[in-house]
């Protein structure tokens, strides 16, 4: 965390915070353009992050997007949480319909193997993402979906 944090959170809560992500998405893509990705607003923001990088379910073609993590046992936990959007982020349905996918951390591009965490495993598994990012709790109050949890690790296929 960072000294920036605070305040990340304090905006990340306010409700119009939605309809400013793709304002902030075109900004990061900026930034992380300028800093050929070495810096991104969560960087900025002193949040834990990785870009995940997964091919499009339908055209095939890689996706990249700059998502908040909790770094845990070697690998990371991820919230498809969409500022609590109805709508699922695009990219869980493309991770659900890849075997394996890259993260980039730290400059670093690893294939990563994922798995979706499911029942008392994801209930503290959301309490650790809560811990680092309480606006977790807004956004499930914000939709009726249940915002899913996946687990990224370092190395092959999970099948």
């Amino acid at each position: 965390m960072g000294i920036l944090t605070p305040l990340a959170v304090k905006i990340g809560a306010v409700s119009w915070m939605p309809k400013m992500l793709p304002l902030i998405e075109k900004c990061d893509v900026k930034l992380q353009g300028a800093t050929k990705g070495r810096v991104s607003v969560l960087d900025i923001a002193g949040l834990p992050n990785i870009v995940l990088r997964v091919p499009g379910r339908k055209t095939g073609n890689v996706r990249s997007t700059p998502l908040l993590c909790v770094p845990q046992d070697g690998g990371w936990l991820i919230a498809g949480s969409y500022f609590g959007n109805p709508k699922l982020p695009v990219w869980v349905l493309n991770l659900r319909a890849c075997e394996t996918a890259e993260v980039v951390h730290r400059g670093k591009t690893l294939t990563v193997s994922w798995r979706e965490i499911t029942g008392t495993e994801r209930e503290q598994a959301w309490q650790t993402l809560l811990d680092t990012w309480p606006n977790f709790a807004i956004y499930e109050q914000r939709t009726e979906r249940l915002i899913p949890v996946f687990f990224l690790a370092p190395g092959p296929s999970r099948a």
